[in-house]
């Protein structure tokens, strides 16, 4: 294994955080309008919370879309990081594989690798389509006449589960155990740290600014739409707009 170099690490994360994270943050702010954020939540459960102002309703509204978004982002951002940190350390390159992020030989073995960023990534349809991807590469593998051992691993990029074996033919391995493997450096899950924050001040400070006003603008419109006179939530027009389907009762 190739010892990594922590300032390609610095210079990886500083040149893909903005694009991955900050910048796609802004950009679904961007693509946020009133129609798309209410039919897209829950309405009970915000009703289940006794919200009263509009205000308050569209900043549990934009709060509960943009966690969803960021999750999303953060964890392909950490996907990527793995698979750079990966084709440094063990020379590792992009599979020809469905479902495969990356492989690299090691001591006589053959890994292959999918990389998920946090260990609920998938429901069990979405580990049976992994499982068959993984049957598939190592049947091409054993096809090729390789002539090598060959273990698949699902590598998580955070949690503290111990390494474990799924479907009886995928290696799980998170977290730190996950981080040491591609690395071989123990605390190179901390090392990380740092460097992901890069600038996080002023791209928070850019993206809060431009939140603010879009709370005020969707306030604006939701008071015109689903207000009565004396400022109460219409929630029957709100659950409508949202759910409602049947002829004579559907929400435009």
């Amino acid at each position: 294994m190739n010892r990594i170099n922590l300032d390609d690490v610095r210079k990886y994360v500083e040149k893909n955080i903005y694009p991955e994270f900050h910048e796609r943050r802004l950009e679904s702010l961007k693509k946020t309008d009133l129609k798309g954020l209410i039919r897209k939540k829950n309405p009970y459960l915000f009703r289940a919370k006794r919200i009263e102002t509009a205000q308050e309703l569209i900043e549990s509204l934009l709060n509960a879309k943009l966690s969803s978004s960021e999750e999303g982002i953060i964890g392909h951002f950490l996907e990527g990081l793995a698979i750079f940190v990966a084709r440094k350390t063990l020379n590792a390159h992009k599979s020809a594989s469905h479902g495969i992020d990356f492989e690299y030989d090691q001591d006589g073995t053959h890994y292959m690798f999918s990389v998920k960023s946090g260990e609920n990534w998938g429901n069990s349809s979405q580990w049976n389509a992994l499982e068959n991807d993984v049957k598939t590469a190592l049947r091409v593998l054993d096809q090729s006449q390789h002539g090598k051992d060959a273990k698949c691993y699902l590598g998580i990029c955070y949690g503290k589960t111990k390494p474990t074996l799924k479907r009886g033919i995928i290696h799980q391995v998170s977290g730190q155990a996950f981080w040491y493997m591609i690395s071989g450096q123990k605390n190179f899950y901390k090392d990380i740290v740092k460097p992901i924050g890069y600038q996080a001040r002023e791209h928070n400070e850019a993206f809060n600014e431009n939140k603010a006003k879009l709370i005020n603008k969707l306030t604006g419109q939701f008071i015109g739409v689903f207000c009565d006179k004396v400022g109460n939530i219409l929630w029957n027009e709100v659950v409508k707009f949202n759910s409602g389907n049947l002829e004579g009762d559907n929400a435009t």
